[in-house]
């Protein structure tokens, strides 16, 4: 902070100085013609020192982003002429304005980026992207104030040796035009003249031509991709979507809505792993789960404590039956009526148009389509351990299965992964019934989240029986005497876990193979490489849900299956990005974690002035009644101000009361808003107002407020 100070107060000395002096006033076209003459005397005796003194005023001048830097121009072709001007003049004002940018980045960008994370992230990742073209555009019109691009562009991640190269470049003909009027100072009269509406709409139309330069070399691109396949001139359909799962039904529903043809590319079960193996059936065991553990604990509820009696059978066939009932909502019968072409098979790309299709009743069929959506998912990792496949395993797709044939729940269950998928299911399980042990490589389980609720959720599942084993790496799996285990490294020691099952919840990895990306170039790096418009390599080729990412979640994809949609069908009019800002996510472990947008290690990690709001449940009067005040809501915003940069939800239904905060960000509404919002009384949301009402009291006006108590004081005599 102090260098800071230190550059400003020279920085402020020295302008104060140019104009103290009136150095401004030779700055000036009349100043330059009246000095003219004592200029070129000096250049006659000492043509070295001129050069590099003009050299040198002029970088001043342009770092220091002082007015005259036009006038300068000139005197460059007045003094040197055209060649020597141009020269002299071109790389001083690059370098000026190199060092103007520099001061800017090391002044202001730290302070902005703290008061503006969120929007300095977007702009700096498409500065990553084009900000080389976006400033040579900017260079080529001399309308744009140059002080104020180099002010700006300082505050941005853009490279400084970009930076000064594109603008080495692309100030080159401006620069040529005031150098060469330089050479015939006599005859202007005003920078008006230079500058004529004619020549400004010349740079206009010379700024606009990198765009046009860049819509063609987009065609050429596109050209050099499809220059090995014969576009069909008539398309079976506008769109063949394959994958029926969140992704591929949201995208299929919409291009049906705006009456496209679409067919839709499905080989399992409709729904996809969400419906079938994965949000589903867990949540409902999740339910049974918690019953199980509160009738234990009746007397939180003034009940007498038991243990619950039931059927693990009986558990996972309503696991099955909820599964059952929420299906028609995704069935192959509602799509079909809802306008979707619904084709039961494998789809497989031949050609950027066209799919084949190998039909599951055995037989083949073939379409075309001008666009194309994968949207094939994700499964879940299963790890290379020694010995694994021959003592078998579960995961989260195959357990229902396994496990509903079983009479009761497996005595010793190894759940390896510290995820949110392993601790949801660790806790179940163990609440009804089996001996858990939880494994995880890094030192916490739920490690994307704060230290604090990683420790709350650790003590929430050993409270539930599940025995925790974190910083343990799993070597490989035996059987030996009939028993199973797995092998585990803690410290140096190895250690030996026998079990019944093994789940297996170490992550979930992108369908890749076997769609034809392979054949037809298209890029995966764990998941399919697309644009911020869900693009592949092929632009008539899209990918939405799991296997594109960056998120793993029903909802994102989703969400992705409606820009899939829309720039699918109509990105020849208008293309949309994908916005992720505002992501929430929830692990249903009880209590549920659930988060939006920041937690505090990223605002640390991003270096942002903030500060934290807590609300405490055990402070909530519907949270007192239910016996469930474990639990927080904890609010990160920018020091002072209400703005919400993320909030994490401890507690029952926090999947449910993070939606409020969720709109709140999408909508730009802070705090105060949600203070002034009526909230039912006794319910759980009120728990947001009172979040909010914590900040405001935080934020109390002393002043006003002591005002006011003597106003008070005075109005009772």
């Amino acid at each position: 902070m102090i260098k800071k100070l230190f550059l400003i107060l020279i920085a402020a000395v020295v302008i104060g100085m140019f104009f103290h002096f009136n150095l401004h006033q030779l700055l000036t076209l009349e100043g330059l013609k009246g000095s003219m003459d004592q200029f070129s005397q000096y250049k006659a005796q000492s043509p070295l020192l001129v050069f590099g003194g003009f050299f040198l005023l002029y970088v001043v001048v342009t770092a220091l982003s002082l007015p005259g830097a036009a006038i300068l121009t000139l005197a460059a072709g007045a003094l040197f002429g055209l060649i020597e001007g141009l020269l002299v003049a071109s790389f001083a004002s690059t370098v000026g304005a190199t060092l103007a940018f520099l001061v800017s980045r090391y002044l202001l960008r730290d302070t902005i980026k703290q008061r503006f994370p969120e929007r300095l992230d977007a702009i700096d990742a498409g500065v990553e992207k084009e900000g080389g073209f976006y400033l040579f555009t900017l260079r080529l019109v001399p309308v744009f104030p140059f002080f104020l691009i180099n002010l700006l562009m300082g505050v941005t991640a853009i490279k400084a040796w970009t930076f000064y190269w594109v603008s080495q470049v692309g100030m080159l003909a401006g620069t040529f035009v005031f150098v060469n009027a330089g050479t015939q100072l006599a005859q202007i009269e005003s920078l008006s003249g230079i500058l004529s509406l004619d020549l400004i709409l010349s740079f206009a139309l010379l700024g606009v031509f990198p765009f046009i330069a860049k819509g063609i070399l987009n065609v050429f691109k596109k050209r050099r991709v499809y220059k090995n396949y014969t576009k069909p001139k008539k398309f079976d359909r506008n769109m063949i979507v394959i994958g029926a799962g969140a992704g591929g039904l949201v995208t299929s529903y919409i291009a049906a809505a705006v009456k496209a043809k679409v067919t839709l590319i499905e080989a399992g079960e409709m729904g996809g792993d969400c419906l079938n193996y994965g949000c589903v059936p867990s949540k409902a065991v999740i339910k049974s789960a918690k019953i199980a553990e509160q009738i234990r604990h009746g007397e939180h509820y003034g009940l007498e404590n038991a243990t619950p009696q039931f059927s693990f059978k009986k558990v996972m066939a309503r696991v099955h039956k909820v599964i059952a009932d929420i299906a028609p909502h995704d069935s192959v019968e509602r799509y079909t009526n809802l306008g979707v072409d619904v084709v039961k098979g494998y789809g497989k790309l031949l050609d950027p148009w066209t799919v084949e299709i190998k039909l599951n009743d055995g037989g083949t069929q073939t379409l075309t389509a001008r666009t194309i959506v994968i949207a094939t998912g994700a499964r879940p990792f299963v790890p290379p351990l020694p010995g694994i496949e021959e003592t078998g395993y579960v995961t989260s797709d195959t357990l229902w299965t396994k496990f509903a044939e079983l009479d009761e729940a497996p005595k010793k269950l190894v759940v390896l992964g510290g995820g949110p998928i392993g601790c949801e299911l660790a806790q179940s399980f163990a609440r009804l019934g089996s001996s858990v042990t939880q494994i995880e490589m890094a030192e916490r389980i739920m490690i994307k989240e704060d230290l604090e609720v990683s420790t709350f959720a650790h003590e929430a599942l050993t409270e539930s029986g599940v025995n925790i084993l974190t910083s343990h790496q799993a070597l490989r799996c035996e059987a030996r005497d009939g028993k199973k285990f797995i092998v585990v490294k803690h410290n140096d020691t190895e250690i030996d876990i026998e079990y019944d099952e093994l789940l297996c919840a170490v992550g979930r990895s992108a369908r890749l193979k076997g769609y034809g990306l392979e054949e037809l170039g298209i890029e995966t790096n764990r998941t399919v490489v697309t644009n911020e418009y869900l693009e592949t390599l092929y632009p008539n080729i899209f990918a939405a849900g799991d296997i594109v990412g960056p998120y793993q979640f029903t909802h994102v994809a989703a969400h992705q299956g409606w820009y899939a949609a829309v720039n699918g069908l109509f990105g020849n009019l208008k293309k949309f990005k994908v916005d992720y800002r505002v992501i929430p996510w929830t692990t249903f472990i009880d209590p549920e974690v659930a988060r939006v947008g920041l937690n505090e290690q990223d605002a640390i990690d991003k270096g942002i002035d903030y500060e934290i709001t807590r609300f405490e449940f055990e402070e909530l009067d519907r949270a007192i009644t239910d016996s469930a005040t474990k639990g927080f809501i904890k609010v990160i915003t920018p020091r002072g101000k209400d703005k919400i940069l993320g909030v994490t939800v401890v507690s029952e239904h926090a999947g449910d009361l993070i939606a409020e905060f969720v709109l709140a960000m999408k909508h730009g509404l802070g705090l105060n808003k949600i203070l002034g919002t009526i909230h039912s009384y006794p319910t759980w949301a009120e728990g947001n107002k009172y979040a909010a009402g914590e900040w405001k009291r935080a934020h109390a006006p002393e002043k006003v407020l002591n005002m006011l108590e003597k106003y008070h004081t005075w109005r009772r005599g």
